[in-house]
């Protein structure tokens, strides 16, 4: 597996459209997602190039933009690939609760929300895949059955639980590449809800729908009632396409070592960058705060402006009445013109007071409707900082997890070491003894050649003596 090398020090693109893609999406643009055999590669930008351009720009926000489409490209292929694996493997009807089913979809879902168009809402830019999912009944009309089925579901409230689902009856329908390459064929409908470089209107599109008819061979089973799709976590666990390393050698031990402190590195960035998304969510929950306490002082300004307008007209009511008995126990003495007049003007004033409390009463709904929005706002900035606190919990753990496995192979690293030392003296030793036998062998061969003089010594001796005996 090759080494994952993030940078510390990882400049920020300019454009406020690739700055929100980054922080939505782990694939960062300063990587390239690749694969290696059946495992994930991460590799740093500066040693590959995209594209045959000399000496590209990775500022550039196309350049980003390919990098982006090439990582989830890749993604995609190890999530389908390792999920029919593990599936045919497992020989059963797959559920919700399926690890590698789950990270499949996370992955379809960053695939379709890349290079969304934002759409402007009170609670400020709003990306959704809805609404792509929505064009297929339009394109297909067996599509239409799972359309009003997931706007049916009452647990849904937001259009990402509704995408969600939708993804999921048709995995069970075994129809999700035949939906994706209908709609994926008729980019002037997409590109109203997508960029032109989009991963849905380029290339990597449509290879990953071609992937997706290996899943027919697939059997899904999902209950979608009761289950909370608005506020899952869409998270990537790049553990599941990692390699263990459980390699005895010192030279594997080493890269191994390495990459698991880069991978380290990798989650603290990305860390770091839902840490700042965090924050930013609180400063908007606090602002949201201030304005909701304006808002509050300001209604309470207007109910006590009703109150006195209400005293006021009360007032001039009694007033009316109290002139017009005045004038009829006068009688017809005084002169009428004079009452007329202060009538005429009494009615004038009582029908401008009215107008001016309908005008206040307006305003107070309109204030009250505020209220109510900026009290759903701040719900929905709770919900979504609960969401990436989750995030960051599993990320911690997927931390601690490497951190783990980091001190393992220290530790096996280490004991190879010495069996190598205790194998390099033992060698030293036999060497050794086997130089010592060898002078030995030598010394022998010289004894045993004195032997064979000897032997005709005394052999040339014997013979001497029996022919003087005969």
């Amino acid at each position: 597996m090759s080494a994952l090398t993030p940078q510390s020090d990882m400049p920020t693109p300019t454009t406020d459209k690739i700055t929100q893609a980054a922080m939505e999406t782990i694939y960062l643009c300063k990587f390239r997602v690749s694969m290696d055999g059946e495992w994930l590669c991460l590799r740093e930008l500066d040693d590959i190039s995209l594209t045959p351009d000399p000496e590209p720009t990775h500022e550039d926000p196309n350049y980003l933009m390919a990098n982006e489409r090439m990582n989830l490209m890749n993604m995609a292929k190890l999530s389908i690939k390792g999920l029919i694996e593990s599936a045919l493997n497992l020989g059963r009807t797959l559920d919700s609760d399926y690890a590698p089913l789950q990270q499949f979809f996370v992955v379809m879902e960053h695939c379709l929300k890349h290079g969304l168009k934002a759409k402007k809402t009170f609670l400020g830019q709003n990306k959704s895949f809805w609404g792509p999912l929505e064009l297929v009944e339009k394109l297909v009309p067996e599509a239409g059955e799972i359309t009003a089925s997931v706007k049916d579901l009452p647990g849904l409230k937001t259009p990402v639980g509704r995408g969600r689902a939708w993804l999921r009856l048709a995995l069970m329908q075994k129809k999700l590449s035949e939906y994706m390459k209908a709609l994926i064929n008729r980019k002037d409908l997409l590109s109203e809800f997508y960029e032109p470089n989009a991963l849905m209107m380029e290339e990597e599109g449509a290879i990953i729908a071609g992937l997706l008819v290996g899943l027919n061979v697939i059997d899904a089973n999902f209950c979608m009632k009761g289950e909370d799709l608005d506020s899952q976590v869409g998270v990537i666990d790049f553990s599941m396409y990692l390699k263990d390393g459980n390699s005895t050698k010192g030279t594997e031990g080493d890269g191994q070592i390495t990459a698991i402190l880069d991978q380290k590195n990798y989650v603290e960035e990305l860390n770091r960058h839902l840490s700042a998304t965090v924050n930013n969510l609180q400063a908007k929950v606090d602002a949201l705060e201030k304005s909701n306490t304006k808002l509050t002082e300001e209604l309470a300004v207007a109910n006590n402006r009703i109150i006195t307008l209400q005293e006021e007209m009360e007032r001039v009511k009694e007033e009316s009445s109290y002139i017009l008995e005045s004038s009829r126990k006068v009688g017809v003495t005084k002169d009428r013109s004079a009452e007329g007049q202060a009538l005429t003007e009494a009615r004038k004033q009582l029908k401008e007071e009215t107008q001016l409390r309908l005008d206040v009463e307006k305003e107070l709904e309109a204030q009250i409707g505020m209220r109510q929005e900026m009290e759903l706002a701040m719900k929905m900035l709770e919900k979504d900082v609960c969401e990436k606190q989750d995030a960051l919990v599993a990320l911690r753990q997927q931390l601690d997890d490497l951190r783990a496995l980091k001190h393992e192979l220290s530790f096996k690293l280490q004991s190879s070491d010495m069996g190598a030392k205790q194998k390099s003296e033992l060698n030293s030793r036999l060497e050794e003894k086997t130089n010592q036998m060898a002078a030995t062998i030598k010394q022998l061969e010289q004894s045993g050649k004195d032997l064979v003089k000897q032997a005709k010594t005394l052999n040339i001796a014997a013979n001497k003596l029996i022919q003087k005996h005969h």
